[in-house]
């Protein structure tokens, strides 16, 4: 009673083209891979930034624990 037959999923489908239109649904996903994409970059171009900024940090604490042994002499 809770699971849906091939037959179910056909009807579903066809009712779901004729209400949108195969132009629409097309359209739909092209716009959906596009954001993806653009998603993909942002992340892509984020980590770097990310990198480099913990890399300067690291070098930053190493900076200061040397200067801290050097005061403490």
């Amino acid at each position: 009673m809770g699971s849906l037959s091939i037959w179910h999923w056909a009807l579903v489908i066809l009712v779901i083209v004729l209400l949108f239109g195969r132009g629409k649904i097309s359209d739909l996903m092209g716009d959906v891979a596009k954001g993806i994409k653009s998603f993909k970059k942002g992340m892509a171009e984020d980590e770097p930034a990310t990198a480099s900024a913990d890399a300067k940090s690291i070098e930053q604490q190493a900076a200061a624990k040397v200067e801290a042994e050097k005061t403490k002499s």
